[in-house]
């Protein structure tokens, strides 16, 4: 699929003092470690150390699971903007849980997409047959408090040879950056500080 736009974002769109309690919340909950498609945590079993290993090759970071409608309610409106402004106009309806996600000194996501090649197969669930079709990450701490952990996107456009674009318009705390689920992304290592951020995808049925 051709894009005009990779991403679209708001500046400070958010209060300090949401972010500032989103991250108190977010830092009050019992943490997991971000997996990736493959390393699912199944029937609860902690992953091995090989595959722990295998894991942050991939992917280095701390999550934590949130499903709490003030952080909907703030959030959606920007992506629905986005996903009109933007010129996308993808049918969605629902959203997955809010993942807060912590990256420390050195850790990082690797290049990846936050869709699957197949819509989830959970019967009796909302999202069965669904996929994710557009992802929103918002920035949490100002980009004062911490260096690296830039959020890239590759935009493979003609116009634009080396294929990346570093996405700097997101640092200020409160800013929103809404794109397609399928746009290759990542984030790079934290070199000083700790960066927070909120994800969220959102899913809709498969394209036709």
């Amino acid at each position: 699929m051709n894009l005009c736009n990779y991403y679209y974002y708001f500046k400070s769109a958010l209060t300090p003092r949401f972010c500032d309690e989103l991250v108190r919340y977010g830092l009050d909950q019992k943490e997991n470690i971000g997996l990736t498609g493959g390393f699912e945590n199944k029937n609860n079993k902690p992953l091995t150390f090989e595959e722990e290993k295998d894991l942050k090759k991939k992917r280095d970071s701390n999550v934590v699971w949130l499903n709490d409608t003030w952080i909907y309610k703030e959030t959606m409106p920007y992506v629905q903007e986005a996903n009109e402004k933007a010129g996308w106009n993808f049918e969605w309806s629902r959203a997955e849980n809010c993942q807060f996600t912590k990256y420390k000194l050195n850790q990082y996501y690797d290049w990846h997409c936050d869709s699957w090649d197949k819509p989830y197969d959970i019967p009796n669930s909302p999202d069965n047959g669904k996929i994710r079709k557009l992802s929103m990450t918002c920035q949490l701490v100002d980009g004062s408090e911490y260096e690296g952990g830039e959020l890239e996107f590759q935009c493979r456009n003609l116009d634009d040879p080396t294929y990346t674009r570093l996405c700097t318009e997101i640092m200020p705390k409160g800013s929103i950056v809404v794109f397609p689920s399928f746009v290759w992304h990542r984030v790079k290592p934290v070199t000083k500080g700790k960066r927070y951020s909120l994800v969220v995808w959102h899913l809709g049925e498969p394209f036709k």
